[in-house]
């Protein structure tokens, strides 16, 4: 019998080692130990991050003060980024083991309350932390065959450059990779259901993305749905309402879908994802389901927060996680987007183009920090068009958990030149 059982190797091996120092008995379960560490490490936001930083640096090697060609060698690059993965795998499968967690490879079914089956065994608990991720959304009509229609998990690990490719979906995974394709000198098309990439995005900072897409060589298509896409003759042939396109490569960015085979007992209820109350319990109160699964927040850093979260009910410090203030973020290129909290009529936006240093990275000039704070002048949220928007972002978050006003902001002494100064010269344009 054990006190905990964690479902997934991914980020809910946070709360298999939190519960095991605490002198609880905790086995975690995860079907490929070659995968420890979940999407994030293996295809999502370590690998990514690694090609955009790199294409980042390319882009900015394009200005005419920088001399010779410049270019990625990707096969080079994956095998660093293979050896980071895989010495990451190792020092996370270490640090369960360190801590005494029970370490099982296998695939787990929930089966009641209590009991969960692996491995044709029945294995007991008082709780069971379910996190089982999520898999590519593949809309109707679109043949995938993983090789010329594909997802991030195959296009993460491409070892060279396809000479064009078509995106459908304008979600930060559709974004990020338009991005990365393009600086890299590949005839990149992407498509997307609106006239506008998001709803999420303010509209002055959606109009200033689809500006810098085109700036880097994307060709956009609004307005457009796939009907239909298989391949022949090694293309891929598109159909949709505006026409018929052919490509070399179609990524498929269309969102993902929470798994939830997992559960296996009428007790839990299951809709989009895996139902949660606020503190992650399921419809019986001692099984919880956090990351992706539960389709509340779809992001590495959220599934982290929501497994220590889970931990600290399971020790008895019973919080609530505010899932509004956990940051968002897209890391476009040159200028990535950021949001936090939540938006107020009372708001301050600065422009980028009047810091001193915007002049440092290709097209700051045409970012923008909006703050917005409360009746009361506390910060609530933040949207950041900006160079490093992602770390920027991290101290919105830390004012709004602090709850910080406006009057006790403004004391912070903000280092210059940098981006972060956006921030100070925000909030003194509250009135």
């Amino acid at each position: 019998m054990y006190d905990a059982i964690c479902i997934g190797g991914g980020l809910n091996y946070t709360s298999a080692i939190v519960l095991a120092k605490s002198n609880l008995k905790v086995a975690l379960i995860e079907k490929d130990l070659n995968h420890i560490g979940g999407t994030c490490l293996n295809e999502g936001c370590i690998p990514s991050k690694n090609l955009l930083h790199r294409t980042k640096a390319l882009f900015e090697t394009n200005e005419e003060c920088f001399e010779g060609e410049k270019k990625i060698n990707l096969a080079k690059l994956q095998e660093i980024i293979t050896s980071s993965i895989q010495a990451s795998r190792k020092g996370i499968t270490a640090q369960i083991k360190a801590s005494g967690v029970d370490l099982i490879e296998g695939e787990a079914k929930v089966i009641d309350e209590n009991q969960v089956k692996v491995n044709e065994k029945i294995l007991e608990a008082k709780y069971i932390i379910i996190s089982t991720g999520s898999r590519p959304r593949i809309p109707e009509g679109i043949e995938i065959d993983y090789k010329n229609i594909i997802t991030s998990n195959e296009a993460i690990k491409l070892t060279k450059f396809p000479k064009e490719i078509a995106i459908y979906g304008s979600g930060a995974i559709g974004l990020e990779f338009a991005s990365f394709f393009a600086i890299n000198g590949v005839k990149t098309t992407l498509i997307f259901r609106h006239e506008n990439l998001s709803r999420k995005f303010p509209e002055s900072i959606d109009k200033k993305i689809q500006e810098l897409l085109k700036a880097n060589g994307v060709n956009l298509m609004p307005n457009t749905s796939i009907k239909s896409a298989k391949t022949q003759n090694n293309k891929v042939i598109i159909k949709t309402n505006n026409g018929e396109i052919k490509v070399e490569k179609l990524l498929v960015a269309t969102g993902r879908i929470p798994n939830t085979d997992v559960i296996e007992t009428d007790k839990i209820k299951v809709s989009k994802g895996i139902e949660v109350n606020e503190y992650f319990q399921t419809s019986v109160p001692n099984v919880f389901a956090i990351g992706d699964c539960n389709a509340k927040l779809m992001l590495a850093h959220a599934a982290r927060a929501e497994a220590l979260n889970v931990a600290d009910f399971i020790l008895g410090k019973k919080e609530r996680l505010n899932l509004n203030n956990i940051p968002k973020f897209i890391y476009t290129i040159p200028l990535s987007y950021a949001s936090i909290g939540v938006r107020s009529e009372n708001k301050a936006t600065f422009p980028i183009k009047y810091l001193g240093i915007r002049d440092a990275i290709p097209y700051a000039e045409s970012g923008e920090i909006t703050l917005y704070a409360n009746d009361e002048g506390f910060i609530v949220g933040a949207d950041i068009f900006s160079p490093y928007a992602e770390e920027i972002v991290g101290i919105v978050a830390t004012a709004i958990e602090s709850e910080i006003d406006i009057k006790t902001f403004k004391k912070v002494t903000f280092p210059h030149p940098t981006f972060s100064e956006s921030i100070d010269r925000a909030l003194r344009r509250f009135k």
